[in-house]
């Protein structure tokens, strides 16, 4: 099997599963247990909690737990969006965003939220001019992604931060999750909240957190019991804590020296994706490396995958989250041009991807195309 799916998942670093398992090893207490067992359980989630605010430049208690990404994204889109009912119902959003997202969108509009989403120029990025003009007084609730899960595209988010600064009713929420390990991460000023993931930057599954600014009052999704913050009931898990206060620490550190090891990668399959008259490379090439979209004319993004996955190679379609059977929204956006969003697939590296399955892929690559464009 040739794995090319890291965005959608990523294998468990060695280091973080050792931690995992001497966590689960040395803690058997619950964290909220008021006893020896439970304290020192509690101290070391508190140290993990430190250790990611470190990594963030976030305040420790603005760190919530979460089982993911998505439950993050739901907790932020639709919490801010409660907190500034009083002020207006006007949200601001991009057709980039993770279904966790856009889903939260959909729910708070049929609770008669007005949602708007924002121009997207032929880079992939937001169009500050049209944000500019389409904020209101009315206007409780922009988010937008970091980095997008099917482009790679990179978002400008100081710039978004300083223009919402101007508005005193608007909450601003970013959705790190695809930014975590593939470009520096910092909870900016003019951010409220954050959403990241451990599995996209190898760690364990089940596991997110929602970084929050200080002061936030956000209403919780989930109610009953004690836990590490009052915004997120449940009992604390330490072991996926420490792990992912481990996986988040190495992504880190280690952040120049892999995405330069991704970039090489990434660099020699343009050049040679580009050869073939029938591809279109939809990532622009400002987006990060790890993540390469393209398009096979005439050839449906379904079809291309399966044709791949048969010769062992594994890709993705659009977002894994995504519904089957629709053009990607996002490649849509930025190429307006539905057939392309529907033939459209992602590659998404890694630095533990080799060149030597970049020629393999390369040669299934070729094979599929010779096969289905003839």
């Amino acid at each position: 099997m040739l794995y090319l799916d890291y965005s959608a998942n990523t294998p468990v670093d060695e280091e973080v599963l050792q931690c995992f398992c001497e966590a689960e090893r040395r803690y058997p207490g619950n964290a909220n247990a008021h006893h020896q067992a439970g304290a020192t359980a509690k101290a070391a989630i508190n140290e993990a909690t430190r250790s990611i605010a470190r990594c963030l430049g976030a305040p420790p208690a603005g760190i919530i737990y979460t089982s993911g990404a998505s439950e993050a994204n739901n907790l932020a889109v639709k919490g801010l969006a409660a907190l500034g009912r009083a002020a207006g119902r006007h949200i601001l959003s991009t057709p980039l965003e993770h279904s966790s997202v856009s889903g939260s969108l959909e729910a708070l509009q049929k609770q008669g939220y007005e949602v708007e989403l924002l121009d997207i120029l032929p880079d992939g990025t937001v169009d500050l001019a049209d944000l500019k003009k389409r904020l209101r007084p009315d206007t409780v609730l922009v988010a937008v992604t970091a980095v997008d899960s099917e482009l790679g595209v990179v978002q400008p988010i100081a710039e978004i931060a300083e223009l919402l600064k101007a508005n005193s009713n608007c909450h601003f929420h970013v959705d790190a999750t695809q930014a975590v390990g593939k470009i520096p991460v910092q909870f900016d000023e003019g951010v409220d909240t954050m959403s990241l993931t451990a599995h996209k930057f190898y760690g364990f599954n089940g596991i997110g957190v929602l970084v929050k600014r200080l002061g936030l009052a956000l209403p919780p999704l989930i109610h009953g019991g004690e836990s590490t913050t009052p915004y997120r009931s449940g009992t604390p898990t330490v072991a996926l804590a420490c792990s992912l206060a481990l996986a988040l620490e190495k992504a880190t550190a280690e952040l120049p020296v892999r995405a330069a090891t991704v970039r090489s990668l990434n660099d020699r399959l343009r050049a040679e994706l580009s050869r073939y008259p029938k591809v279109r490379i939809n990532s622009p090439a400002n987006a990060v490396p790890h993540i390469l979209n393209l398009s096979v004319q005439g050839v449906k993004g379904t079809v291309f995958q399966r044709e791949l996955d048969a010769r062992g190679v594994c890709v993705s379609v659009k977002s894994a989250c995504s519904s089957d059977g629709l053009p990607s929204r996002a490649v849509l956006a930025v190429s307006q041009d539905r057939r392309n969003a529907l033939s459209s697939w992602r590659i998404s590296l890694s630095h533990l991807t080799t060149e030597e399955e970049v020629t393999g892929f390369l040669q299934a690559f070729a094979d599929c195309y010779n096969t289905l464009t003839q």
